[in-house]
């Protein structure tokens, strides 16, 4: 498994000839690392003086937003390695007999399924990203000042983590032959990143009037 790999091994897959990891598995892992980041800040709040004068309802948010980051860290590390599943899956419908006429039938419908497969996997991981992302702006408002940078910095990392996901999308666009079907996962990358942009530039804002 992916996410079980050293820092170092991992690095190592990702810049040789394997196929597996790829740019799916890089964006998970970057979304994982600022769930982390997240996590780091509100550690490193909670039992602090400010996080002492919180009122009740704040000191409540902080603690269940943090136990929402380490739960997101499990889940955007799993998809390093559902997004490997699912290229293999559509290398493997590739490699099926495609000679006699049920054979061929029996291909293409392992191809279609691998293409669904292979884009619905970043868009999940997109769609779960952005759930996230509510979290890091409360840890630009209410997590510990001396380490607001990374939240700003979990905040590039997530957005990229949605970008390269939808990325992948994309690509995978290339297999599907429907064009309703196109058009609606189209729009819905489109929403993804637009809501995405407008939560990255208002953590960004946030960071940079406490830094001036």
């Amino acid at each position: 498994m992916q996410k079980n790999l050293t820092i170092e091994n991992y690095i190592g897959d990702l810049s040789s000839n394997k196929s597996v990891p790829g740019g799916g598995s890089a964006a998970a892992l970057v979304g994982a690392l600022a769930t982390s980041l997240t996590a780091m800040v509100f550690n490193l709040t909670v039992g602090k003086k400010a996080y002492e004068e919180f009122e009740k309802e704040n000191k409540e948010m902080v603690d269940k937003t943090l136990e929402e980051a380490l739960k997101y860290n499990d889940i955007l590390l799993e998809f390093m390695d559902k997004d490997g599943e699912a290229f293999l899956s559509l290398m493997n419908a590739f490699k099926l007999p495609n000679t006699l006429e049920e054979e061929k039938n029996i291909r293409k419908a392992a191809i279609d399924k691998g293409y669904e497969n292979a884009l619905n996997t970043p868009l999940k991981l997109a769609e779960e990203s952005l759930k996230f992302y509510p979290n890091i702006i409360t840890a630009c408002k209410y997590g510990n000042k001396n380490v607001i940078s990374d939240a700003g910095v979990a905040s590039y990392l997530l957005y990229a983590c949605i970008e390269s996901s939808i990325l992948n999308v994309k690509i995978n666009l290339n297999g599907v032959k429907e064009e309703k079907v196109k058009s609606e996962i189209n729009n819905r990358c489109a929403e993804i990143l637009s809501k995405a942009l407008e939560y990255k530039n208002t953590a960004e804002k946030m960071v940079d009037q406490f830094l001036k």
